[in-house]
């Protein structure tokens, strides 16, 4: 247990209160395809399946923000 909390620990920035405009929402890519998506970095977050449904709780709890719409900006050509 103690392992996968050190990894849960790595990723606390993503449930701390967030700003305005926030920088990393959930993001539901597909029917059950749940995302953590960084809009700073206009990606996606890589999250180890082990651990992305308790990064997700911690996330919602947290006020961060869930939509089905692509949560980035276009990308520049």
């Amino acid at each position: 247990m103690s392992g996968r909390t050190n990894v849960l620990e790595r990723f606390s920035p993503l449930w701390e209160a967030p700003a305005t405009p926030p920088r990393w929402v959930i993001w539901q890519a597909g029917v059950d395809e749940f995302m953590v998506f960084d809009r700073e970095l206009n990606i996606p977050v890589y999250v180890d399946d082990a651990v992305l449904e308790e990064v997700l709780r911690r996330m919602r709890e947290a006020g961060a923000p869930e939509n089905r719409d692509y949560p980035g900006r276009p990308c520049g050509k």
